[in-house]
């Protein structure tokens, strides 16, 4: 990826902050965009990092946030960057499925409620506020997983299929924002594994050399941002900036 000069956004929207990734996202871009307006949204409260900060606290699984989210924005800039961190791997005692007979319903749409719906729903907030003239850039924390024409190994059922979901909606968004926005660039970035609770059962086969701390992931994702072109637009992208097949 050619380096792009773009200017520094002026307000940033987080979603996903208290999670382990967003927390070390919401560190990097406060420390290396200081002067601008930070938002963040997650179902827990967090502590501010200063007078630039404001966070908003919302269930994006609910339909009904999307009324909520809508209403807070109102009062605030219109983000120039927005960073989807809400996603889902296991919880409770359900782990990814390793055959069918393991799949059953509840778990595909709890994946797919929190890998996809709670983008969808702060897209829809997000929405009536885009401006033609006002730049946008959205990107999408999905997962190489998602990628049909990668997937040699199968397994994890609701986790792909979750993320292959998500990567559609991106692609969507993707054209309908770029028709609405003149500088739009809308992405879902794959971070890779990171020492996170997300990645955390399933770190033992892992290198060293290829689990990232939540910094670094964090990092190589705003200088993902930092450096889109124009023909990234719509794609997903693995965590150095190149392109992963859909």
């Amino acid at each position: 990826m050619q380096h792009a000069e773009t200017p520094p956004p002026q307000c940033i929207l987080l979603a996903g902050a208290s999670g382990g990734l967003g927390q070390a996202l919401l560190q990097t871009l406060h420390s290396q965009y200081p002067d601008a307006v930070l938002l963040t949204i997650s179902r827990h409260d967090i502590d501010l990092l200063g007078d630039t900060h404001q966070h908003c606290t919302a269930e994006l699984e609910d339909p009904g946030s999307v009324a909520v989210v809508n209403g807070w924005l109102a009062e605030r800039p219109v983000p120039n960057w927005v960073v989807v961190c809400c996603g889902i791997l296991h919880w409770d005692k359900h782990g990814p499925e390793k055959n069918l007979r393991q799949c059953n319903d509840d778990t595909l749409m709890r994946s797919v409620t929190v890998n996809v719906l709670t983008h969808l729903h702060l897209a829809q907030a997000l929405d009536p506020y885009l401006k033609r003239r006002s730049p946008l850039t959205w990107a999408s924390l999905s997962a190489k997983v998602g990628s049909i024409e990668d997937n040699h190994l199968g397994g994890w059922y609701s986790y792909r299929m979750s993320k292959a979901a998500l990567n559609m909606l991106v692609r969507n968004l993707s054209i309908e924002w770029g028709r609405k926005v003149d500088a739009c660039r809308v992405v879902a970035v794959h971070p890779g594994t990171t020492d996170t609770p997300l990645s955390e059962p399933f770190q033992e086969n892992i290198p060293a050399d290829k689990l990232y701390t939540p910094t670094q992931s964090a990092e190589r994702i705003v200088t993902v941002l930092q450096q889109l072109q124009e023909e990234d637009h719509g794609k997903l992208l693995f965590w150095d900036g190149s392109p992963i097949p859909w």
